[in-house]
């Protein structure tokens, strides 16, 4: 958007390419500076925490318990996930209202380009960043399953949004569901999490 300031298009290839690369690098560190920021004002707004007496008397620092306010379920789907695909999201935005509401050069890839970066290559960093000998498991299956479901979910709708209902068109009715998609995402992560849909006791069957 910034580049030519001057009209360099009868430099040599290599001197451009250089240019180019020195803003491209610019532009990332400044992200990565705002993102840094934001993710660790994010972790301390999730990590807040109240006491809970459990007694009436308060004088007491043995009769208190303290609690998480935020649910981890509801923090990572909504201030972590947001937070950190803020960049990708802005920058789509920008360029659908400039382009009076119709794809761009970036369009929809964006978006599903960075989700495919978070599915694959951030999940294999963090496979290989872990100590050997050392294990990491997931807290709650059960909201892992969910989330997984709805990414699944995810592409499955844009793409029939895309390709069966309209053909490279996005009707309004198609946005609001899109739109309604994700807080119901986060209502049913939560509802999961706290043990919503557990089947009782009596209606289990028990296999050998």
């Amino acid at each position: 958007m910034l580049l030519p300031i001057v009209s360099e298009y009868n430099w040599s290839d290599s001197l451009r390419a250089t240019l180019y690369l020195i803003a491209l690098i610019y532009c990332f560190l400044g992200i990565a500076i705002i993102s840094d920021i934001f993710m660790g004002a994010i972790e301390k707004i999730t990590s807040k925490t109240k006491r809970i007496y459990l007694t009436k008397d308060k004088g007491k620092e043995d009769d208190f318990i303290e609690v998480p306010i935020w649910s981890d379920s509801v923090a990572n789907l909504t201030l972590m996930a947001i937070g950190s695909s803020a960049p990708e999201i802005l920058l789509a935005i920008i360029e659908i209202i400039s382009n009076n509401f119709e794809a761009g050069a970036l369009g929809a890839s964006t978006i599903v380009g960075s989700a495919a970066f978070n599915l694959l290559c951030i999940s294999a960093v963090c496979v290989m960043a872990i100590p050997e000998g050392e294990v990491r498991r997931i807290k709650d299956l059960k909201v892992f399953a969910v989330t997984a479901t709805f990414s699944v979910v995810a592409y499955i709708w844009l793409m029939i949004i895309l390709v069966v209902s309209s053909k490279d068109v996005v009707d309004l009715w198609e946005a609001v569901i899109t739109l309604l998609l994700f807080p119901m995402l986060v209502l049913i992560a939560w509802m999961t999490e706290c043990n919503f849909f557990v089947v009782p006791d009596k209606m289990k069957i028990v296999i050998d």
